[in-house]
């Protein structure tokens, strides 16, 4: 009888671990949807879809199927210490600052945020080869943000702050910051 208790609190207990983590979850991609959206909805990172769907750049289609993997404990804790955390990089800038609504600007960035819907996220435009798109930032006189956008004019260590107003963006000016690069 201990021998069969045993066997079954065992299969219990590995069927219950193993059915958590083991299957994926799909989403399939509809007109308008961006990859920032998607993974906003869906509580995971814009680099987490790409990394689970081997995709190279920010472009999706319409009906294509995305893979989108369940969180676990220790994503969500790891993701609430986030700004606790190190960063592998930190970096002294020069930061200029810029909107969503210039004139011949879409108010997208190159990972697909809608600078014009949501006017209040904190948006770094970066030189991809110094700071990964989609990592984590803290800029000093900005604060966190994420490296969501890129720029003509920006290569090497500059960057550009976005700020909804054109009137504060003018008083940000040019400034040199540290910024503190965390792991995606």
């Amino acid at each position: 009888m201990k021998k069969l208790m045993t066997c079954l609190v065992t299969t219990v207990f590995l069927t219950m671990g193993f059915t958590t983590n083991t299957y994926a979850a799909t989403y399939k991609v509809k007109s308008g949807d961006t990859l920032s959206a998607i993974a906003k909805k869906q509580k995971v990172t814009v680099s987490q879809i790409k990394y689970w769907n081997h995709l190279k750049s920010d472009l999706i289609k319409v009906n294509q199927v995305l893979q989108i993997k369940p969180s676990t404990k220790k994503t969500t804790t790891k993701k609430t210490t986030a700004k606790a955390a190190t960063p592998y990089k930190v970096i002294k800038m020069k930061a200029t600052a810029y909107t969503g609504s210039c004139k011949g600007c879409s108010g997208k960035t190159a990972t697909g945020i809608d600078l014009k819907k949501n006017p209040k996220v904190k948006v770094i435009s970066v030189d991809p080869k110094v700071i990964p798109l989609g990592s984590k930032v803290y800029v000093q006189g900005y604060g966190y943000a994420i490296a969501g956008d890129t720029g003509g004019s920006l290569k090497g260590n500059k960057i550009d702050v976005f700020i909804p107003s054109k009137k504060n963006a003018l008083k940000w000016g040019v400034k040199t910051v540290t910024v503190k690069v965390y792991k995606k």
